[in-house]
């Protein structure tokens, strides 16, 4: 049977707003099996400068980076769409084992299936260190603040 992640491409400027709180609120539950079913079994992503293919390699990945970024709070902003695709930018706040923070800046570009599944994944990322008072990521984002775009810096 197969899976369904509405909304489905083409879209349209709800519903891609709409596609990207839904990766946010995901992506906040820092739960890899529940983020992997947005992708299609054979998904492609590059994260960084690393290549992973197909949900078993998103979950491995995925395990083992919230192993290491802890207390990750993450928010995205659509930048742009067309058809089958989405670019957004994000920032994710996390601290290491050692109790310093990074705040985490990057872009994607996302292109999905007709079932609205993501079948390919780019995403550059950037880590800057910040002192622990300058956070202003925490935990996921209040609904009364979705849609909002986040700041530069």
């Amino acid at each position: 049977m197969p899976e369904d992640r509405p909304p489905y491409p083409p879209f349209t400027q709800e519903t891609a707003l709409q596609k990207v709180q839904a990766a946010e609120d995901a992506w906040n539950t820092r739960d890899p099996h529940r983020v992997a079913l947005a992708y299609t079994p054979d998904s492609r992503w590059r994260n960084r400068d690393t290549f992973i293919s197909g949900r078993e390699e998103i979950i491995a990945f995925l395990t083992q980076k919230w192993e290491r970024e802890l207390d990750y709070a993450l928010r995205k902003s659509l930048w742009g769409f067309h058809e089958n695709r989405i670019a957004v930018r994000f920032q994710y706040e996390w601290h290491d084992a050692e109790g310093c923070w990074w705040r985490s800046y990057g872009n994607e570009l996302w292109e999905f299936d007709e079932r609205g599944l993501m079948r390919r994944r780019e995403a550059s990322i950037n880590d800057v260190a910040i002192p622990e008072a300058d956070r202003r990521i925490r935990g996921p984002r209040p609904r009364d603040e979705h849609g909002a775009d986040i700041p530069l810096q």
